[in-house]
């Protein structure tokens, strides 16, 4: 599991992007200030770190040096500012992207995705591809007919269960434990994240090609 780190002391801004990062897959840590940003950073080992340019305690491109001087985490700097002489400066502090506030959080999520790809932190290895149908399990990502579908955690992490064992036929029980890695569980989630999971994945969700169900038994993925 990928740590990210949000530093932004726009309580609403990290709330949501915790939210969306955390259904990503990744671990998500908060800061609010620069103090706490370094204290988190010594602590933990980030893999990615998303930064305010303005702080309260800090500003945000001399953080983004004193980390560049002892750690090599990718940075991705958000600010309030619009000028070229800001994207400028920033990129020579070390950032590696840039985007001004208001954002799009899934245009982030994937520019976070395409920063990690390009530092060595995820590659393209484990990917899965069927039909219109390509899962990378590094990228935590799905893409049918080359537009990326938007999944929950547990959707994707049931979604490459399935689909790394072709024709296996998993049950509810099996399904739910190496998921939720829980004893005691419950059909209607399994069957309502199939079911969210169909509508998501398939052409045709009444006429499944790939999620497929074994009657009284439970389901499996189907290759093709």
């Amino acid at each position: 599991m990928m740590n990210v780190l949000i530093v932004d002391d726009e309580k609403l801004i990290v709330k949501g992007l915790k939210y969306s990062l955390e259904q990503q897959g990744y671990k998500v840590f908060a800061a609010y200030t620069g103090y706490e940003a370094m204290e988190l950073i010594e602590k933990n080992t980030m893999d990615f770190i998303i930064l305010d340019l303005m702080l309260p305690d800090a500003d945000g491109m001399m953080l983004c040096k004193r980390i560049r001087a002892d750690h090599d985490i990718p940075i991705l700097m958000l600010t309030a500012k619009d000028g070229d002489y800001d994207k400028i400066l920033g990129f020579e502090f070390g950032t590696d992207d840039y985007m001004t506030k208001p954002f799009n959080t899934l245009e982030l999520i994937a520019r976070v995705k395409a920063i990690m790809r390009r530092a060595g932190k995820i590659g393209e290895g484990k990917v899965i591809a069927s039909g219109s149908l390509e899962i990378n399990w590094d990228e935590r990502s799905a893409y049918a007919e080359g537009k990326e579908i938007n999944l929950t955690a547990k959707e994707f992490d049931m979604l490459y269960l399935l689909a790394s064992n072709p024709g296996r036929v998993f049950t509810r029980e099996e399904i739910f434990r190496q998921i939720w890695k829980e004893d005691a569980f419950d059909v209607r989630t399994i069957d309502v994240h199939i079911r969210n999971l169909r509508d998501k994945v398939e052409q045709d969700a009444k006429h499944p090609r790939y999620i497929m169900t074994k009657w009284g038994v439970g389901y499996y993925f189907n290759k093709g």
